[in-house]
Parts: C-alpha cells; sequence; structure tokens
C-alpha cells in the first residue's frame, strides 16, 4: 500500500476549496492541516468541509513545522511570496496558485528558494491540461508555421470584474493584467517555448472599475481593468498582448500566430459576459498556409474529452511529488511572464518603453 501523501494548505478562500474538492479525489491523500492569518479561519474552514483529520492554525509558519509532503498556496497574491518560500525552506514541495507574485524581484527569490532547496515548485495554470491547449503548442513547435514573427495574444469579457482581494493593490499588486492576462500569456509563451523578453510598451487604465454604475467596489478599486502591450523578444519576435476585465466589445479577438510559412488562429471557448479569456479550454483552431501555390485554411479538428482541468493539475502535482518528478509548471518559466507584468505596470505608470531584465 502506498505511503500516503501529506498535504497542507496555505490560506482558506475560494480557491482553497477549488483545491480540497481535488485532494479529496486523488487516492492516499490526506488533508492534514490548513493555514490563514485570519484568526479562527482555518478552523472554520476545516469544521465546515469536515475535514476532521485536519489542524488549524493561524500561522503558516507554525503550519510548516508538521511532517508535510506538499502543500498548496491559496492565499491572496501579496502573500505568495513569504509563504513559498518558507514553504520551499521547511522542506516542502509547492503547487502555487497564479499569479506567481506581485513583483519580479519576488519571483526572482521564489525560483532561487526552489533551487537552493532543491524542492519543487510548480505554478497552478490548469489550462494547460487542456489536449487542445497542448495541440497548439505542438503545431507551434512543429516548424509548420515557419518563422514565428508575431503573436497576438490576451482576452476580454464583456463584463467580468472580481471585487474583494483582487481590486485592492496592496493584497492583488495588480488587476487584469495578473488574475487572467497570466492566463494568455501563458498560452503564448509555453507554444513558443517561453522565449527571452527584452521590451516592453504599455498602457492600463480601469474606466469600469472605477465607475460605481459597472462595480459596486468602485470607491475601493485600484488595480487596471483594462490592459494593452507589446512586447519585444530575442530572435526578432514581437507580442501583441491585451486583456479586459470589462469592456464595450464581444470579444478582444483570437490568439494568432503569424510565421513565414503559416499561421494559426485559435478562437477563445464560450460565450458570455464571462467568457473570452485563456483560463479553460480553447474553441476553433485554423491552420492557413498555401498549398500547391493557392492559398487556402485548413481547420484543426479539435479532441474530444471531458477532463477536469483543475483537477488533472492537482493530480499532476501529486504525482510529480509521490514519484520524485520534476516541477509539471516550473517556477523558472513563469519567472519570465512575471518579468513581462512587470514590465507592463512599469511602462504603463511611466508612460514609455521600458527593459526587461532577467537574472539569468
Amino acid at each position: 500500500m502506498a505511503k500516503p501523501i501529506r498535504i497542507g494548505i496555505i490560506g482558506s478562500g475560494g480557491i482553497a476549496h477549488a483545491h480540497i474538492r481535488q485532494y479529496k479525489q486523488i487516492a492516499d491523500v490526506e488533508i492534514v492541516a490548513v493555514a490563514d492569518v485570519i484568526p479562527g479561519k482555518a478552523q472554520q474552514f476545516v469544521e465546515s468541509l469536515s475535514l476532521t483529520d485536519a489542524q488549524a492554525f493561524d500561522s503558516h509558519r507554525a503550519m510548516l513545522e508538521l511532517d508535510l509532503d506538499g502543500v498548496s498556496i491559496c492565499t491572496p497574491n501579496v502573500s505568495h511570496h513569504v509563504t513559498t518560500v518558507d514553504a520551499l525552506r521547511a522542506g516542502k514541495q509547492v503547487l502555487l496558485e497564479k499569479p506567481m507574485s506581485v513583483t519580479l524581484d519576488e519571483a526572482i527569490d521564489m525560483v532561487q528558494a526552489s533551487k537552493e532547496t532543491g524542492n519543487m515548485l510548480t505554478i497552478g495554470f490548469q489550462p494547460r491540461y487542456d489536449p487542445n491547449m497542448k495541440l497548439v503548442g505542438d503545431i507551434v513547435q512543429s516548424g509548420k508555421l515557419g518563422k514565428v514573427y508575431y503573436v497576438e495574444t490576451g482576452g476580454g469579457r464583456r463584463r467580468g470584474m472580481p471585487g474583494g482581494t483582487f481590486i485592492s493593490k496592496a493584497l492583488a499588486g495588480a488587476g487584469a493584467m495578473a488574475d487572467i492576462g497570466c492566463y494568455s500569456l501563458d498560452m503564448a509563451l509555453n507554444a513558443l517555448g517561453y522565449p527571452r523578453p527584452l521590451t516592453v510598451s504599455a498602457f492600463t487604465s480601469n474606466h469600469f472599475g472605477t465607475n460605481p454604475i459597472h462595480h459596486p467596489q468602485a470607491s475601493q478599486f485600484e488595480v487596471e481593468d483594462f490592459g494593452v502591450a507589446l512586447v519585444r523578444f530575442e530572435n526578432d519576435l514581437v507580442l501583441q498582448f491585451k486583456i479586459s476585465w470589462a469592456m464595450h466589445m464581444d470579444t478582444l479577438g483570437s490568439t494568432m500566430f503569424l510565421g513565414s510559412e503559416g499561421g494559426l488562429k485559435v478562437n477563445p471557448f464560450g460565450k458570455g459576459n464571462w467568457s473570452g479569456v485563456w483560463d479553460g479550454k480553447v474553441g476553433d483552431i485554423t491552420l492557413f498556409h498555401d498549398f500547391m501555390g493557392q492559398q487556402t485554411s485548413t481547420p484543426v479538428p479539435g479532441i474530444e474529452h471531458d477532463k477536469d482541468l483543475f483537477f488533472e493539475k492537482v493530480r499532476d502535482f501529486v504525482d510529480a511529488v509521490r514519484e520524485g518528478r520534476p516541477a509539471p509548471i516550473p517556477g523558472e518559466q513563469i519567472l519570465i511572464q512575471q518579468a513581462i507584468i512587470d514590465g507592463v505596470l512599469r511602462s504603463a505608470e511611466q508612460r514609455r518603453e521600458v527593459e526587461i531584465k532577467l537574472p539569468y
């Protein structure tokens, strides 16, 4: 009989409930502890979910003194850095919810802690587990498009602004860019093999979030609800990145990869106010190319599946812990998109193009 994987949860908000649901479906996994900085909240969480064998803590550091194989970090963005570094240095394997961090310096510190301790840091991007998302990457990496020189990605909700910790600059660090923009970036950058960014020129605004007609917490809204950026990479590649929590438009368009030999168009999945971002499945995929001297387009057959992508993310983490495998979605990769988001926010604030400096 396999030795149970002992899991602790840091943070007991909404996303922690999603993690608990997935862990409960995996054999030989025990939720043994929950920590939350708000006194009594972890205990209430444990009782509400009938986690009879789990201990509750008001300090994540106290929880990390337990014998744990891994932890899920489900705190507000501002706490990602300290909880991750503490967990890694306490000898735990870490599944961290997106976005990775608030600042680039924090992300660098987190990756460094993972390298120094030899403990895993994986970031929670469940769309990676959609077979069609993998198909997009396979097509781009196949060389079918030739030299990829331009990529356009991002997404927009006609309406879909969150509240609470998501709109507090002190707790979230950023708004739409970090919340849903990170999904768009991961989709494009992962397909491209995470190239090295050089510069970014960006603009952000919050016309909807600060308007009481559109948001009930308008007076507390401190982050961007829209952003657009032009990112330059090594090897003569440029990416246009755009994201919106709310807008007077039905869509910000498809994700596109333009290459010297072909182009790939990927439509977003779903309909309605809260759709149009790359936080789950993908829609239609079309390859544009020449054939026998003629311009043509080929629909790429989608892969039918009924996978629960969030479950696949959590299960992959558990399997990696159990088998001693590397991080499924390593922090070293996501650090690159964190550098881009950091550059977007700096550029928008300074109203000019800025350089992106990576530590390696």
